[in-house]
C-alpha cells in the first residue's frame, strides 16, 4: 500500500506539471521542455516499478495459495521455476537435417567395392533434398494442368496480347482526354480524313443554317474565299467558333461543343478554302494569305 500511495501522489504531481508550467511564465521555454521530458521519463520509470511490484505481489499470492493447498516448499519452488527442457546437441540436429549417420556407424556404411584404395559411403539422400524434389514434381504437375490442360491461366504469348490490348485501350483513353485539352493557342492544322469528316458532321448540324451547307455564306459570311473578318489561321477560327461574335449574332459554342469538336470544325472550314461553291456570297473582310497555315501543317 505504501508503494501504491507514492505512485499515486507522483502521478498527480506529473499531471499537474503542464498547469504549473503555464502559470509560471518566468521559466524559459527550453527549461519547460526539460521539465516535460523529465516528467515523461519519471512516469515511465514509475510504470516499470508498479509492474515489478505487481509481479512481486502475484508471486507472493501464488505461494500463499499453493501452501494453503498443501504443497511443500520444494513443490512450490518447482511450480514457480519449472525445469528447463534439455536442448538437443547441435550436431545431432545437423545430422538429422542432412540425413547423416554418426561416425561410429561408418564401417556399416562402406560400399563393398573400392578404387585405388578409395572407399565410398552409402549415405542416404538428405531429407530436405527429397522434399524439394517432390515439391518440384508437384509444381510441374500443377503447372501442366493449369496452363496446358485446363487453360485456366494465359501463357506468355497470350499475356503479351492481353497487355498490348490493354495498352491500346489506355492509349485511346489518353488521346481522347488529350484531344479535349486543346485551345486556341495549341490547336494544330490537320488534314486527317477522320477529323474532317467529324468536323463536317458538326458543321452541317450547327453552322450550315447561317453559313450555308457548303460554307458559301448565307446570313454569315462566305468561308471558302480569301477574305476573312476575324482571321484566317486555324487559331483564329478556333477562337471565333469558341467565343462567337455576339455583336453580329454568332453565338459562343464553347458550352455546346467540346474543344475536340471545335478543333474538328475549324479544320473542316480550313479544308473548304477555294472550293468555289455555287451561289457563294460576295467577299467580306480582308484578304489574307494562307501560306502560314501551310507551314504549320507541314511541321
Amino acid at each position: 500500500m505504501r508503494y501504491l500511495r507514492i505512485i499515486f501522489l507522483l502521478a498527480i504531481f506529473i499531471s499537474m506539471q503542464p498547469a504549473i508550467a503555464a502559470a509560471n511564465s518566468l521559466l524559459p521555454g527550453e527549461t519547460m521542455d526539460y521539465i516535460g521530458y523529465g516528467a515523461i521519463v519519471t512516469m515511465l520509470a514509475l510504470v516499470i516499478v508498479a509492474m515489478l511490484v505487481l509481479l512481486r505481489a502475484f508471486r507472493v499470492l501464488t505461494r500463499v495459495i499453493l501452501k494453503s493447498e498443501g504443497y511443500t516448499s520444494e513443490q512450490i519452488a518447482a511450480e514457480l521455476k519449472p525445469a528447463k527442457r534439455e536442448k538437443k546437441p547441435k550436431a545431432e540436429m545437423w545430422q538429422k537435417l542432412l540425413s547423416l549417420r554418426p561416425l561410429a556407424e561408418e564401417k556399416d556404411l562402406l560400399i563393398a567395392h573400392d578404387y585405388d584404395g578409395i572407399e565410398e559411403l552409402d549415405n542416404p539422400v538428405p531429407a530436405w533434398f527429397m522434399w524439394l524434389f517432390y515439391v518440384t514434381i508437384a509444381f510441374a504437375t500443377c503447372y501442366l494442368l493449369v496452363y496446358h490442360v485446363f487453360n485456366a491461366a494465359p501463357l506468355q504469348y497470350q499475356e503479351y496480347k492481353i497487355e498490348m490490348a490493354q495498352a491500346d485501350a489506355a492509349k485511346k483513353i489518353f488521346l481522347s482526354k488529350a484531344a479535349n485539352r486543346v485551345d486556341e493557342n495549341t490547336v494544330k492544322l490537320s488534314h486527317d480524313p477522320a477529323v474532317l469528316a467529324a468536323g463536317k458532321a458538326i458543321f452541317v448540324a450547327n453552322c450550315a443554317a447561317c453559313h450555308g451547307e457548303h460554307a458559301q455564306g448565307n446570313v454569315g459570311p462566305n468561308l471558302t474565299d480569301d477574305y476573312w473578318l476575324h482571321g484566317h489561321k486555324i487559331n483564329d477560327l478556333f477562337k471565333t467558333i469558341k467565343y462567337g461574335v455576339l455583336a453580329k449574332g454568332m453565338p459562343t459554342w464553347e458550352k455546346q461543343l467540346s474543344p475536340k469538336q471545335i478543333s474538328d470544325v475549324a479544320n473542316y472550314v480550313k479544308s473548304l478554302h477555294d472550293t468555289k461553291p455555287a451561289g457563294a456570297k460576295e467577299p467580306q473582310g480582308t484578304k489574307e494569305n494562307d501560306e502560314d497555315d501551310k507551314l504549320v501543317s507541314n511541321n
